[in-house]
């Protein structure tokens, strides 16, 4: 950026991790961003992931978390889904890099002979091709207008010290010294742990971890040190004096009431005048000295002071790991707090409501029945493989039965059409040839385009267009009476469709189909309050303040707010006026807000 505002040379902040992980890199690296934006700044990101996966898409959530899914299709890290959400932006696949896709690149290269018969090494060749991505992919751009970003903000994964991320360290020194100093910022963030013998704030991990960074090559012009409290004054000292890093460059993420409050946090701190002062940024007329964060303060204390709370009870095979399902837990907030709502969500393992468990464990059997008929909504997610298939069935069983609103997402869309066939049309053996390859009655079908031999990669992927058959119906009105609507996809089985005529025939309605019409998308029950299913994943493309439209039409139901929602014909923009007491008008107390705004009464666990 030259004075007149232009930019000259992109700026790098890169964000990496010490002593262990779990401290929260993604959601600072996109608070960061969201920092630079409200400065003036175009922002985009990059994830460096280490492990050999070329990407996320064959991993289990109980592993990494969810697979969030790109507009292109790339299957991702989760925290890409982090900075759309905090950033308002379209990332590509590129946006996360994994060491299997650099060394697949590198070998790509060395077998058709670019390296002119030279011996392929780590270093110069796979640092190369490390320094070449993260320059190529930061001149994408990702927010709608036209040229590259002003400032791309690198996620380092991991914790510096590990084997597998050496390449990546190495890489970012070199590329660090190539760029020069005043085009990259390094933040460390580090743990400064309390230990409760002595209640004192210890340094040390934090000294011993940047001792290891600058071993490395790297030299953080910022510490971001992850603590319950704010730093005291003279731990600060101490970490100035012995990591070399001045004393009003080290901030405290100290815990919050919710992760919307991160941006201020760093602003009260003056984090953004550190960064623009490592990247040269203070003196041009397009970047603000203070950042504009109204929208972003005013959101974060709403949220705190939400006292009516929502129960949503999702019924999942992944409910010991909220991380699993940490997109549709953002839709679920996003939708919660624009309708003046405190969102307490009821994690349901879908077997422990099976007629099995019953039997096996009737104390669990009980405990997640209960759950479940205590919910004002029930929303069964998507996943893969037959375990708790049966309890998602009775889930959207009940909920039918029962007139409670009820949003099915991919596979959860696909359970709502088998239990209708078993229950409405008589056909005992309904079901998805991925649970039972010979049933006489498939429901749900393989796609023909899918592989069966190759998982990585293959499925229906990204965004695709639904057209809307109907537009007197509760999907349509949600999505503003727009003849079409583009959504993200993550599956390989479809619903049947020679048998949609019988479905419809007995009551079940297809509002959305794909271009040729043969695709299902969207299902409903016309004579219920709110029972949608989607074969997309709407909550990819949930954001604060604007929240997916079927998440908000879920939560307005189990709130008694869909009538006067619909009857608007649109989404409502920002804060919606404040909606009656939830349906069973019973208060609960919690004793401690979590830090991302959403409760949970499963196991203490909030999510």
């Amino acid at each position: 950026m030259n004075k007149g505002g232009g930019m000259k040379k992109m700026k790098y902040v890169l964000v990496t991790g010490g002593v262990v992980s779990g401290l929260g890199k993604g959601v600072t690296a996109s608070s960061i961003g969201v920092l630079l934006k409200a400065c003036g700044l175009r922002v985009t990101s990059i994830k460096i992931d280490p492990y050999l996966n070329t990407d996320a898409g064959t991993m289990s959530p109980f592993e990494h978390g969810e697979v969030y899914v790109l507009d292109d299709g790339g299957e991702v890290d989760l925290d890409l889904g982090n900075y759309e959400r905090f950033l308002d932006i379209k990332l590509t696949r590129d946006n996360n890099i994994t060491t299997g896709k650099i060394y697949q690149a590198v070998i790509d290269k060395e077998r058709r002979g670019d390296y002119l018969g030279k011996t392929v090494q780590v270093v110069p060749h796979i640092t190369d091709a490390i320094q070449e991505w993260i320059e190529r992919v930061a001149m994408i751009p990702v927010d709608g207008q036209p040229g590259p970003a002003d400032v791309c903000v690198i996620e380092l994964g991991g914790t510096i010290g590990d084997i597998e991320s050496m390449p990546f360290t190495e890489a970012l020194g070199q590329f660090s010294y190539r760029v020069g100093a005043g085009n990259f910022c390094l933040i460390h963030v580090s743990l400064v742990p309390v230990l409760s013998a002595v209640g004192e704030q210890k340094s040390k991990p934090t000294q011993h971890s940047v001792r290891g960074l600058r071993s490395l090559g790297l030299t953080p012009n910022i510490l971001a040190c992850r603590s319950t409290l704010a730093l005291e004054e003279n731990v600060k000292q101490k970490l100035s004096q012995f990591c070399h890093v001045p004393a009003e460059n080290i901030i405290t993420l100290y815990d919050v009431p919710n992760i919307w409050h991160l941006p201020s946090l760093l602003r009260d701190q003056k984090a953004h005048g550190a960064i623009l002062g490592a990247l040269n940024l203070l003196g041009f007329v397009n970047v603000a000295r203070e950042p504009n964060l109204k929208e972003w303060t005013s959101r974060a204390e709403s949220c705190d002071m939400l006292l009516e709370p929502v129960r949503i009870a999702i019924v999942g095979k992944y409910t010991g790991l909220s991380d699993s399902y940490l997109s549709l837990l953002k839709a679920l907030l996003h939708a919660s707090v624009s309708l003046r709502k405190k969102l307490v969500v009821d994690w349901v393992p879908a077997s422990d409501i099976e007629d099995e468990t019953a039997k096996e464990n009737p104390d669990a059997y009980k405990a997640a029945w209960k759950l479940l008929q205590g919910a004002d909504g029930v929303l069964v997610p998507g996943g893969f493989g037959d375990r708790g298939v049966e309890g998602k069935i009775l889930a959207a069983k009940y909920a039918r039965e029962n007139r409670i609103p009820f949003l099915g997402i991919c596979l959860g869309m696909q359970i709502a059409v088998i239990e209708f066939a078993r229950s409405i049309l008589g056909l005992q053996d309904a079901n998805s040839t991925e649970f039972d390859p010979d049933t006489k009655n498939p429901c749900v079908i393989f796609m023909p385009e899918g592989s069966k031999t190759h998982f990585g990669g293959t499925m229906r992927l990204g965004s695709r267009r639904t057209y809307f058959q109907v537009m007197d119906c509760k999907s349509a009105k949600l999505y503003g009476n727009r003849g079409f609507v583009d959504e993200r996809h993550r599956h390989r089985y479809e619903v049947n469709p020679d048998m949609v005529s019988t479905l419809e025939d007995a009551g079940l309605s297809f509002t959305g189909k794909d271009e040729t019409g043969q695709r299902m998308e969207i299902v409903e029950l016309p004579n219920h309050p709110y029972y949608i299913g989607t074969q997309f994943h709407p909550e990819f493309k949930s954001r604060p303040g604007k929240p997916s439209a079927l998440f908000l039409g879920l939560i307005a139901a189990a709130c008694g707010q869909l009538d006067s929602l619909l009857h608007a014909h649109k989404i409502p923009n920002g804060m919606a006026k404040k909606v009656s007491l939830y349906q069973n008008g019973n208060a609960t107390k919690f004793a401690k807000i979590p830090a991302d705004g959403i409760y949970s009464n499963c196991n203490g666990v909030h999510a």
